[in-house]
């Protein structure tokens, strides 16, 4: 997959399909949409290009939204081109660029430097100033420009529309499933290895201190979790704990660490991937460091039934 991130350095080719938005998560809903590309990119001949943005533009326009992504620059690119999809433009999006008329950015940016044979987009998508274009305005300009449109329904699961939002919602109500499902994968994380207090070691469960790649991501709900961790492109097993550590520390700061089963390799300073299978339980303050030690010997006897389950 080609990535851009300059106009000028795009190809102008008519025979293009055309896909843009956000794509947060990159979940079923978007997956939908980037088949649809892939597909009438294969039947029709010509190539496809996906249009994306960062930062997120709600991150922009409003200066109080602390919105927490679900998926990175570096995530999006690898799930684009999993499905696919043959080049990506990533526009730098400004409170400038924010101000563009809706026919204004599409012509600039689409029509008139990428080149259009079809555009397609999702049920709910606007774009340009104000979020002011959609779907009609696309279709005028199509019957103008004389470019295709098409224009993907809604993914339901479960009687649940998929959008970003609902897995957002999920991830922070600490529904692994539901977050899970709407995606079409498990939910994931990556950084940093990063030296820790070494509590763990002491009590028997060493930990991976993880400083994230973006800290705007998004990490789900304070707790235990049984998780997939990939090391060196290693797959291993182990459980995650996201929260205060308030049996040690009172100082509020939220830590994602990670035990991993029947692993003593030195990996301090490696970059590691956290894919989250299920959540086991909150995060409780306990009186004692032996009260704790017994309850980490249940999680870890807990995370195996689960993963057992899971190969089988």
């Amino acid at each position: 997959m080609q990535v851009y991130d300059d106009l000028k350095k795009i190809k102008k080719d008519e025979n293009t399909i055309v896909s843009l938005g956000t794509f947060d998560g990159v979940h079923l809903g978007h997956k939908k949409i980037i088949d649809k590309v892939v597909e009438r990119t294969a039947a029709n001949g010509g190539r496809n290009f996906l249009i994306t943005f960062h930062p997120h533009p709600r991150t922009i326009v409003s200066d109080s939204f602390n919105l927490k992504l679900l998926t990175t620059t570096r995530e999006k690119i690898k799930e684009f081109e999993k499905l696919g999809v043959e080049n990506l433009f990533i526009i730098n999006f400004t409170k400038e660029f924010s101000q563009l008329a809706p026919e204004q950015f599409f012509k600039n940016f689409v029509v008139d430097a990428i080149g259009l044979r079809e555009v397609v987009i999702g049920y709910d998508h606007h774009f340009g100033k104000s979020r002011g274009g959609g779907a009609q305005t696309l279709y005028k300009m199509g019957s103008e420009l004389g470019f295709k449109v098409t224009v993907a329904d809604p993914l339901t699961i479960d009687d649940h529309t998929v959008s970003s939002t609902k897995i957002r919602n999920a991830l922070m109500e600490g529904n692994i499933n539901k977050a899970s499902a709407l995606l079409g994968r498990y939910y994931s994380f990556s950084g940093s290895v990063t030296d820790g207090d070494k509590r763990g070691r002491e009590l028997g469960f060493p930990t991976a201190n993880i400083n994230l790649e973006d800290q705007s991501k998004l990490l789900p709900a304070i707790g235990i979790y049984v998780v997939e961790v990939i090391v060196d492109d290693q797959k291993h097993f182990g459980l995650l704990s996201i929260g205060k550590r308030p049996t040690f520390h009172n100082s509020g700061e939220i830590v994602p660490e990670v035990f991993i089963y029947d692993f003593n390799q030195d990996i301090y300073n490696k970059f590691i991937t956290v894919n989250i299978v299920e959540r086991l339980r909150g995060e409780e303050k306990y009186t004692s460091a032996e009260d704790l030690v017994n309850q980490m010997l249940k999680d870890k006897e807990n995370g195996l039934i689960i993963l057992s389950k899971l190969n089988n």
